[in-house]
C-alpha cells in the first residue's frame, strides 16, 4: 500500500527512478509504501509492529531488517508491516513523517486487518532504529477535526523494538554517517538536538526492547545504554539485552550467535507487557 495515496504533503527531492540491489535492498526511494504481513486468524493476537529497516538514512535493508522479521512475527499470530520510508536527500522531516502516517495508516485499518488499535508498536534497526525512536518520542494524537479518517488517528505508538539503534547525533559517540544523510553537513546544534532521541524522551514515551551487540563497532552500545537511562528517567518500562557477539547488523537472520537469541525473548517481553497473551 501507499502511505501518501493521495500525494505526500512534501516531496523529498529525489526525481530518480528506485532501484533495488543485492536482491532487497533499495535506494533513491521517492514513494512511501507499506508491506502487510497478516497472520492466520487461529494465531491472530491483535498486535502489529510497523518495520523500519536500516541503511544509514541512504539505503533501506528491506530483507534481514525487514521482510524477515515480519515472517517471523507473523508466524507468532503479530501483524508485521515494513515500511519503505522515503529517503530524506536533505529534508531531514520527511522519514519520520512517513514513520508516523503509516502508524495511523495500521490504527485506521485495525478492525479490517484483525489489529486490536492499542496493541500496535514501531520497531527498526541501526538507522531504522533512530527512524523508531525518532516516531517513539514525537509523536501526536491524531487531528480530530480532519475529514481524513487517517489524520484523525494518533501516530503514537504503543512499545517500540530497537535493534542496534542509532539513537544520538551528538559528536562523541553518535553515528555520524546518518547524521549527515539525515540533517545535512554543518553543526547547527539546534537541528542536531532535535534528533538526538535521548534527549526527547518523557513519561508519555512508550516501553521499549532495545537489543545489540557488545563489539558493535559501527553504532557504538552507547547508544542505547543512554536511550535507556533517559527511559528509566522517566519510569518507561525497558528491557535491554546486550549479547556478548553479534557485531552490527545482524537482523534476524543471525545464526550460532548470541544475539540470535533475540526474537525469542521479544515475545517473552510482549507478554509481560501485557501486548499479547
Amino acid at each position: 500500500m501507499k502511505v501518501w495515496p493521495d500525494g505526500a504533503p512534501n516531496h523529498n527531492g529525489m526525481n530518480e527512478p528506485e532501484e533495488k540491489y543485492d536482491g532487497v535492498r533499495v535506494r533513491k526511494v521517492s514513494e512511501a509504501e507499506i508491506f502487510v504481513y497478516l497472520p492466520d486468524k487461529s494465531l491472530n493476537t491483535g498486535a502489529a509492529l510497523v518495520i523500519c529497516p536500516g541503511g544509514g538514512y541512504q539505503i533501506e535493508a528491506m530483507g534481514h531488517e525487514g521482510y524477515d522479521i515480519a515472517e517471523w512475527l507473523k508466524s507468532k499470530g503479530i501483524a508485521g508491516i515494513v515500511l519503505k520510508y522515503r529517503l530524506p536527500y536533505g529534508h531531514h522531516e520527511i522519514p519520520s513523517g512517513d514513520a508516523r502516517q503509516a502508524i495511523r495508516i495500521v490504527r485506521a485499518n485495525a478492525s479490517e486487518w484483525g489489529i486490536d488499535p492499542a496493541k500496535i508498536g514501531i520497531a527498526g534497526s541501526s538507522a531504522g532504529g533512530h527512524l523508531a525512536s525518532t516516531a517513539g518520542t514525537r509523536f501526536d494524537y491524531g487531528d480530530k477535526t480532519s475529514r481524513s479518517t487517517v489524520m484523525q488517528m494518533s501516530s503514537r505508538p504503543d512499545f517500540m523494538l530497537l535493534l542496534y539503534p542509532v539513537i544520538t547525533f551528538r559528536e562523541e559517540f553518535g553515528h555520524m554517517g546518518s547524521r549527515r544523510n539525515l540533517i545535512g553537513e554543518g553543526n547547527d546544534w539546534k537541528l542536531v538536538k532535535q534528533y538526538c532521541n535521548e534527549m526527547h524522551v518523557t513519561s508519555e514515551t512508550p516501553p521499549a526492547f532495545l537489543v545489540l551487540a557488545d563489539d558493535d563497532k559501527g553504532v557504538v552500545p552507547r547508544n542505547s545504554v543512554e536511550f535507556y537511562l533517559a527511559l528509566k528517567e522517566n519510569d518507561i518500562p525497558a528491557e535491554m539485552h546486550i549479547f556478548r557477539q553479534g557485531g552490527h547488523g545482524f537482523g534476524i537472520t543471525a545464526k550460532n550467535l548470541p544475539v540470535d537469541q533475540w526474537p525469542g525473548l521479544f515475545y517473552d517481553w510482549l507478554k509481560a507487557i501485557n501486548i499479547i497473551e
